[in-house]
């Protein structure tokens, strides 16, 4: 016998169906058997090749079972915090807890009506009330702010007093901007350990009185000379105006202001040299030569009386007209005449003493020297002797 040959061992022939046995459990049908050792696995409910599926011919078509749906991955698992984080809050929160409590504390030593630590020009006026803040001031600036400017004008030297020129430290307004309540944290808090809160002084300028002064200086500097008229004895004498250097008083205002400021700062006095231009007179030679005719010829023409009350004063061309007769010029470059009273009173003296003038208001009063001018004003223009007498009414009605 070959090695290709089986051994054929005998097998009892299977029951017909209905008999005793058949699908029995325990028998071994050929079904349920092994066979070649592969154990026989029952085919699926839909599987072609379950019992009653087509073994013949072409198998029906089946749809590709889908894939089932992919579950979502679980979600990893939460990191645990750091450690370090933990003590950057606590740390945090430990400062701001500590800044709240110097804030407060700085707030409460601040209640006075200027805060501690306020400094103006490195004079601490702080810690106290606004009295006692503008106190100090006026005792560590007093003087500086008082002392006149000296103003260099093309080599000459002129003086300007603060006080006629618009210029001042006013403490009370520096105070009153000290005093307003500083609530930021940083300057708060500072100010427990000695921070300085430093406030500008307040020096307000007022530009049309320094202007008007520095004319006013303008007019004793400087080689420009102004029109005019000087009286003399027995005359009257034209005085005519030259152009020349003299102050520019646009450009000085500035330099003065800063020359001001300076002073008060520091102390020092440095003569401050203001710029000049070439300046010509304002009043100019036909000014003059109308002033002359209109008012100094006829004035010192002749002899002047004023009578008042039965008294008669004479005032001459050349004894006394000309110590108190004048002109001077406008803000418009015009002459105007100028009487000089106390001179004017000097010359009449007593004579009109126990004279007295019934007032619009009732009552009476002594004769003044405008009284005396009133009179004389018409009169000096007068041609002849009638029309150069005044008359002084005692009781107008």
């Amino acid at each position: 016998m070959s090695d290709d040959t089986a051994i054929l061992t005998p097998q009892k022939p299977a029951p017909e169906p209905g008999t005793p046995g058949y699908g029995g459990v325990g028998e071994n049908v050929s079904g349920h058997t092994l066979t070649s050792g592969i154990p026989v696995v029952p085919p699926a409910p839909n599987s072609p090749f379950g019992p009653g599926a087509h073994t013949e011919g072409p198998l029906p078509h089946q749809p590709p079972k889908l894939p089932d749906p992919v579950s979502p991955a679980a979600p990893a698992a939460a990191r645990p915090k750091k450690k370090g984080r933990n003590k950057l809050v606590l740390l945090t929160v430990g400062v701001v807890t500590l800044g709240g409590i110097a804030y407060g504390a700085g707030l409460l030593m601040n209640r006075s009506d200027v805060p501690q630590g306020t400094t103006v020009l490195g004079v601490d006026i702080g810690g106290g009330t606004r009295d006692e803040a503008v106190k100090k001031l006026n005792d560590a600036f007093r003087a500086r702010a008082a002392k006149p400017l000296q103003l260099s004008v093309d080599g000459d030297t002129v003086a300007l007093k603060p006080d006629q020129a618009g210029l001042q430290l006013d403490s009370q307004a520096t105070v009153r901007a000290a005093a307003g309540s500083d609530y930021n944290p940083v300057s708060v808090i500072g100010s427990l350990f000695g921070q300085e809160r430093v406030v500008a002084p307040e020096m307000p300028v007022d530009e049309e009185k320094l202007a008007a002064a520095l004319e006013r200086a303008a007019g004793g500097s400087g080689s420009a000379t102004e029109g005019t008229i000087k009286f003399q004895s027995g005359k009257a004498v034209p005085v005519y105006g030259k152009a020349g250097k003299g102050l520019d008083v646009g450009q000085s205002t500035e330099a003065v202001e800063e020359a001001y400021r300076a002073q008060v700062e520091t102390g020092k006095t440095d003569p401050v040299k203001v710029p000049t231009t070439t300046k010509e007179p304002k009043v100019t030679k036909a000014e003059v030569d109308r002033m002359m005719k209109a008012f100094a010829e006829p004035a010192m023409s002749d002899i002047v009386t004023v009578r008042a009350g039965g008294v008669e004063v004479a005032f001459s061309p050349e004894n006394s007209l000309w110590k108190f007769l004048g002109v001077k010029a406008n803000a418009q470059g015009k002459l105007v005449e100028y009487y000089d009273t106390a001179a004017l009173k000097d010359l009449y003296g007593g004579a009109f003493d126990g004279v007295l003038i019934t007032r619009g208001n009732g009552k009476k009063t002594a004769v003044t020297p405008q009284d005396v001018i009133g009179a004389m004003r018409p009169a000096l223009l007068g041609k002849t002797a009638a029309d150069r007498v005044g008359e002084i009414e005692t009781n107008p009605s």
